[in-house]
């Protein structure tokens, strides 16, 4: 479980501008990090003791942010701790059940309290399921490849939810190629037709590439992740925003 103590500093009144920022703290202290040009260093606490944590941060009348990164079975009562303590929280938990998200819903509506569920914290993969959506009304066939350098869970959480987005949309994709019963032409995510291809090979970036095509065309939209800082910008967002919510946001993309 990660707490971000986050305190949002106002520019102050001088003829130079000044951005506003976020410093956070962190207990054990370590290294402070300078990340997104922020002003000052950024640093996380993390703790096993949940309540301790909240209960130390709540003695403080800065603006406070929790940030889950933590396993789907234990984020309902994280929120509910957090909420308990009138702070506001972000959760970054890959296939959490929208059982529980439907949960998380309506105790954040009935407490008035904010919270953003974020299936990523990338901004370059939320931008590239916008233009997968727009494409999809424009082509009949539809494959998603996607690499990591490791060995997990196939299809990807991403893969899964552009494979979503793209679904119910009125349009039945590989209508020449719709059988499943081969597992080399990948897995069939949805009702829809969308074939996701997975590949793990040791070095390859984390990788999501969707191709649309027709008669004489083919559009590729593609993303890579190479280094975990990439989504900070996204969660210094999340943070950013969900102080002004008062109930639960599912998706970043929303907020941008």
């Amino acid at each position: 479980m990660a707490a971000l103590s986050c305190k949002f500093h106002p520019p102050y009144k001088s003829s130079v501008h000044k951005a506003p920022y976020i410093c956070c703290t962190m207990q054990p202290p370590q290294t402070n990090i300078k990340i997104c040009e922020m002003e000052e260093a950024l640093e996380i606490p993390i703790l096993s003791d949940l309540t301790m944590v909240l209960g130390s941060i709540s003695q403080s009348k800065d603006t406070a942010v929790v940030v889950d990164f933590t396993d789907p079975s234990t984020v309902y009562d994280n929120v509910k701790q957090t909420t308990a303590f009138g702070m506001k929280s972000v959760v970054y938990v890959p296939r959490l059940k929208m059982e529980t998200v439907s949960a998380l819903s309506a105790f954040c509506e009935k407490a008035s309290m904010g919270c953003l569920v974020a299936p990523t914290l990338s901004i370059g993969s939320i931008l590239l399921q916008q233009a997968a959506i727009s494409a999809s009304f424009h082509y009949n066939n539809v494959e998603i490849v996607e690499s990591r350098a490791h060995p997990g869970d196939f299809p990807s959480p991403d893969a899964i939810q552009i494979a979503n987005n793209i679904t119910n949309l009125g349009q039945i994709y590989n209508r020449d190629d719709i059988s499943s019963d081969m597992p080399a032409r990948g897995q069939v995510v949805g009702e829809d037709g969308v074939r996701v291809h997975s590949m793990v090979l040791p070095g390859l970036p984390s990788s999501t590439t969707l191709y649309f095509s027709r008669p004489g065309e083919v559009y590729t939209l593609k993303h890579d992740i190479t280094n975990v800082q990439s989504l900070m910008p996204g969660l210094i967002l999340a943070i950013r925003k969900v102080v002004r919510l008062k109930n639960l946001v599912y998706g970043l993309e929303k907020l941008l």
